[in-house]
């Protein structure tokens, strides 16, 4: 199946309150208390639900986000995401629901628990962003001596998601009989026992949610490391990924669909979508101050301070702002994600000073700055050239640059014919694997 066969995708990536440039707290704009006001994002779920936007996606770590230690970031503090989503089911009807939950520092009883809940709140619209943890600080907060290394995380998650699965099949729809006439509840005979003994995790009981309308949520995987990938061909739907280039995003789908067949699954079993920050405006001349406005926000503290954190935490104070980015020891953090900067600073010749200014305004992910036209031409090559299956959008600020890109660029998608124009029936893993 082309990509012409079926819409685009395009979550809603609302996480941090005011927006993901690390300065977008300061912006006039935006509110500064966003990532606590229930209200404000109650109005950007039911925006992004207006504009058709398959999903609601929450990134999530068990710690202080900490890109930032002198008192310049504003992403320390927000609301716990199973929380928030259940309150958003609420106020929407049709948008997915995603919520990032570690395997590292969870259990898998509690985890398995939540989603079930979740997806029946929400009449199937639950979805589960598995991750491993890449922040070490989260050890502490459990009672840890240390963060788990990598290849450690992977294996635990593996045992994770596979006990989570059995758990959403302990209470099958045909198990609860109801029936007031007989007296039975349930039949007993269909009620399904978990019992499983891995290397790192073991569980022997049973779930007290009821199988949900999806049975289980849709699984989300955000690791682009060899075991992210491996992690995800084996058990995930989607991968959100971090992708500066369509060549590299064309090879990061074959490396998956290479392993989607080693574990016998087809090629379009996956949806592969990168994180995309629009800087989009009715001028190019617009959309550039509006990039620059922004920009000149970004203290020199915290625009180190970030970059060190993106890197594993590599301390680069002391070094020179406009030298290169120095020859790194190994990290136990985000492996994939400091790959991606490591490449990008030796390929483009980047400064320290340069090398953070560029992610500040996007993390590592695609940035574009041009007219709503051009914004939506970029989504389009994309998508077309078979590099991905849409984007999760990551607006700079809340609410203006997801409310522009609603009114703005998908009128345009769905005039060249690559956007839906209604959402599609059933719970969310049908509505994202439909035809047109």
């Amino acid at each position: 199946m082309s990509n012409r066969d079926r819409p685009m995708i395009i979550g809603a990536y609302l996480a941090y309150g005011t927006g993901h440039h690390a300065a977008s707290w300061r912006h006039p704009d935006t509110p500064v208390d966003g990532a606590l006001d229930i209200r404000h994002y109650a109005a950007m779920a039911q925006c992004a639900e207006r504009g058709l936007l398959d999903f609601i996606f929450l990134s999530d770590t068990p710690s202080v986000f900490n890109d930032d230690k002198e008192g310049f970031g504003g992403r320390v503090v927000g609301l716990e995401p199973i929380t928030l989503l259940s309150a958003l089911a609420m106020v929407t009807t049709d948008i997915g629901l995603v919520a990032t939950a570690s395997t590292t520092y969870n259990s898998p009883y509690n985890v398995a628990r939540q989603f079930a809940s979740l997806d029946h709140i929400s009449q199937g619209r639950a979805g589960w962003n598995v991750v491993t943890t890449s922040k070490s600080q989260a050890a502490g907060n459990f009672g840890l001596s240390a963060h788990p290394a990598h290849d450690i995380r992977y294996d635990i998650a593996d045992e994770f998601v596979e006990i989570a699965k059995q758990l959403w099949q302990t209470w099958p729809d045909e198990a609860l009989i109801r029936n007031k006439d007989s007296g039975k509840f349930y039949d007993p005979l269909k009620r399904k026992f978990t019992s499983f003994k891995g290397e790192h995790l073991s569980l022997h009981g049973e779930l007290n949610v009821a199988e949900s309308p999806q049975r289980f949520p849709l699984i989300i995987q955000s690791g682009t490391s060899d075991r992210g990938i491996d992690l995800a061909a084996r058990t995930a739907e989607v991968i959100f990924t971090a992708q500066t280039q369509i060549s590299s995003s064309i090879d990061f789908s074959r490396r998956v669909k290479q392993k989607l067949s080693h574990y016998g699954r087809p090629a379009d079993a996956i949806r592969i979508l990168p994180g995309i920050s629009p800087y989009a405006a009715r001028t190019k001349r617009e959309a550039k101050s509006k990039y620059d406005a922004l920009q000149q926000l970004i203290h020199p503290k915290l625009g180190l301070s970030m970059l060190a954190d993106l890197l594993g935490g590599f301390d680069l104070t002391g070094y020179d702002l406009d030298g290169p980015l120095p020859e790194l020891p190994d990290s136990n953090g985000n492996k994939s994600r400091r790959r991606l900067i490591e490449k990008m600073a030796r390929q483009e010749s980047l400064s320290i000073r340069q090398l953070y200014q560029r992610l500040t305004a996007s993390r590592g992910h695609v940035a574009v700055v041009g007219t709503y036209e051009e914004v939506a031409e970029v989504l389009i090559e994309w998508f077309e050239s078979g590099a991905c299956d849409g984007f999760n959008l990551m607006p700079p600020t809340y609410p203006n640059d997801l409310n522009s890109f609603v009114e703005e660029i998908i009128p345009i998608l769905q005039e060249r014919g690559v956007y839906k124009s209604a959402y599609g029936s059933g719970p969310l893993r049908s509505k994202l694997f439909q035809a047109q």
